[in-house]
């Protein structure tokens, strides 16, 4: 008898085949809107697997609904959105896609800080809305990143990848890390800082480090006073990781000068944020991963996952 596998999404034809060889799947069949919480709940009762994405909040509730249950295939690096205590707890094995999308977020970062750094969104919507009638000296400037100092919190995979991109801009690189790489400072020409002095002395804040409870609101109203007036910052990580409260009243003030968001802490970000009336925040729907190469390679891997685990076999990517 095949095991059962649900998909909370519907995903491109050769993943659902390449699991539907094996297993009997089942798909939630829309594409831009995730399975509603009481279906999901309903239809994990009878499954052996569980492919998931972030938006999905697999939490004690759902896990206990689901007694069969013996691994939960996350597509995503991040696995906030999944309750790991409670899946241990029960048996079940989680596991997540990192890798694969290294250098596509490390792209999409280094493309959010240009433009914002630049004005480039807002320099487009300055043209669109027939505002562009002559040219000033001081029109739409924005600031220098070749030669700039970037300090990057979280020297992982992703923060690596970013600092190849930053050298090709001659920039001087600094980094915060649980704990510190002095190999890969001599290696890469990069030097360890403090939080508070990475602060104080960045041009560029990039943060690069996944979401817990230990880091949540990490950037708050004393750490945004640290930087300076000049300060662009960048998440590319996780929402929560910045108090967004707080990073309102900072750009609102001029206590920095910029910043480029591409996550949230409520995703889809509600359209009355106070962020999105700014015009110096230049703001993203969660992106970092998105190419169409990389979305199928993460796909892949979680299909993966699950496949190993339920032929028996250990996890590629195991985070439990």
């Amino acid at each position: 008898m095949k095991k059962k596998v649900y998909i909370t999404r519907k995903l491109p034809q050769v993943i659902y085949k390449k699991l539907a060889d094996k297993f009997e799947v089942k798909m939630w069949d829309k594409t831009d809107q995730p399975v509603p919480r009481e279906i999901l709940i309903e239809e994990v009762k009878e499954m052996d697997g569980l492919f998931c994405l972030l938006t999905e909040t697999i939490d004690q509730v759902v896990i206990e609904n689901a007694p069969k249950l013996k691994v939960i295939a996350n597509m995503a690096v991040g696995y906030n959105n999944i309750n790991i205590q409670t899946a241990t707890e029960k048996g079940i094995i989680v596991t997540n896609t990192p890798g694969v999308l290294t250098e596509t977020t490390a792209d999409l970062t280094f493309a959010l800080l240009m433009a914002t750094a630049r004005r480039v969104v807002e320099a487009s919507d300055y043209l669109r809305n027939g505002e562009w009638k002559t040219w000033s000296p001081m029109q739409l400037t924005g600031q220098d990143i070749y030669g700039a100092t970037l300090g990057i919190i979280g020297m992982g995979r992703i923060g690596q990848a970013l600092v190849k991109r930053a050298k090709g801009f001659d920039m001087n690189i600094i980094y915060y890390n649980r704990s510190r790489k002095p190999a890969m400072e001599k290696e890469m020409g990069i030097q360890y800082m403090e939080l508070k002095e990475l602060l104080q002395a960045s041009d560029y804040i990039s943060i690069l480090i996944p979401y817990s409870s230990e880091v949540h609101h990490l950037i708050g109203e004393k750490e945004l006073k640290l930087m300076k007036k000049s300060a662009i910052l960048i998440n590319t990580a996780r929402g929560g990781i910045v108090d967004e409260a707080a990073l309102f009243d900072a750009l609102k003030t001029g206590e920095i000068w910029a910043a480029g968001l591409d996550v949230f802490e409520q995703e889809p970000v509600n359209l009355d944020s106070s962020l999105l009336t700014l015009p110096n925040v230049v703001t993203l729907p969660h992106i970092g991963s998105a190419s169409e190469k990389t979305r199928l390679k993460m796909a892949d891997l979680a299909a993966e996952n699950l496949i190993c685990v339920l032929n028996g076999e250990a996890a590629l990517t195991r985070v439990n």
